[in-house]
């Protein structure tokens, strides 16, 4: 009697988990396999739900990691690229294997908590006018100190734009704030795969950085909203794979803010970000670099210039060699 109980519990359980929505929680290593498995482990014991699959790309790392995580975790779907895809891409081809209702896209660098997905998922459900939506998003080496509560939209004269709650400490002031926002952040946001279809994947030849506000604005554009949660909560460690003061990271910001611009503003705005980019923004780094000793960052911001002046828009060139630990 007991094992039929057993077995009829088993398949309630079975059927519930059937009718929620699945969710593809996708992340990209690169030379970080630490890290991930962090990633992983927080994942195991802090979720309970139970519609979900896990995807991990590796981006082409110097020492494969597939094989070993393989046997190691018997339940996580791996994929390997023989080349560094980037951010988008990486993620693009996570989505492209991802069998889920809903993408959730998290850096490897982040750390789950108890009922992160359940949170997100059910805002999704009961709203069907919001696209994508991201946690309230907390320092993991300081865990009261809030990153990310939400973003304003670009400013496209400057090409800047905030991120609310940033460096406040967490005293509870978002926790219950659910309500839209202007764009996701990249480190963790759950996509419905309907505006995926919509309004297309990342533009991979952003390669690193900027590439989530424009996707943020092309969701925007495809007639969803962007939200977020605040009471649910992710940790992140924040610029593992590059560095925060790296050459590929400067010339990637630098690059790409030019190319978000040209992406995504009107023309007369444009013209005006041009003008504040080469008279304010160049000498202003010049500078900078020059009193930091990074004599190096020189020739890099001049090459992202260079590099929107001769490419198109969707040109797939990145103007930048990248080496196995760029």
């Amino acid at each position: 009697m007991a094992v039929k109980w057993l077995t009829f519990i088993n398949i309630i359980t079975l059927n519930i988990s059937y009718n929620m929505p699945k969710v593809s929680v996708i992340t990209v290593n690169f030379n970080h396999s630490q890290i991930t498995e962090e990633l992983l482990t927080s994942i195991t014991a802090t979720n309970t739900y139970k519609n979900i699959e896990v995807i991990v790309v590796d981006n082409a790392s110097t020492i494969n990691p597939v094989p070993r995580w393989t046997n190691k975790y018997t339940d996580i779907k791996f994929i390997r690229s023989d080349i560094n895809l980037g951010f988008a891409g990486g993620n693009n081809l996570g989505i492209a294997n991802a069998t889920g209702d809903y993408y959730f896209l998290v850096n490897n660098d982040t750390e789950f908590t108890a009922g992160l997905v359940e949170k997100l998922v059910n805002i999704l459900d009961g709203n069907p006018q919001v696209g994508v939506i991201s946690p309230l998003i907390k320092y993991y080496n300081n865990k009261s100190l809030i990153q990310y509560a939400g973003f304003t939209l670009v400013n496209y004269y400057t090409c800047r734009n905030t991120a609310i709650g940033k460096g406040q400490k967490d005293n509870g002031q978002y926790e219950n704030f659910v309500g839209q926002t202007g764009y996701c952040h990249g480190a963790a946001m759950m996509v419905k795969r309907q505006a995926v279809e919509k309004a297309g994947l990342m533009a991979e030849n952003f390669f690193l950085y900027f590439e989530e506000i424009d996707w943020g604005e092309r969701i925007n554009r495809a007639g969803y909203q962007a939200w977020v949660c605040g009471s649910a909560i992710i940790f992140h460690k924040e610029s593992i794979s590059v560095g925060k003061n790296s050459p590929v990271k400067e010339y990637f910001m630098n690059r790409n803010r030019i190319l978000f611009i040209r992406r995504n503003a009107p023309f007369f705005k444009a013209l005006i970000f041009y003008i504040y980019f080469l008279l304010v923004v160049v000498p202003r780094n010049i500078v900078s670099y020059i009193k930091t000793k990074r004599f190096n960052f020189i020739p890099l911001l001049l090459r992202a210039i260079g590099w929107n002046i001769t490419h198109s828009k969707t040109s797939t060139d990145l103007g930048y060699t990248l080496n196995k630990t760029s």
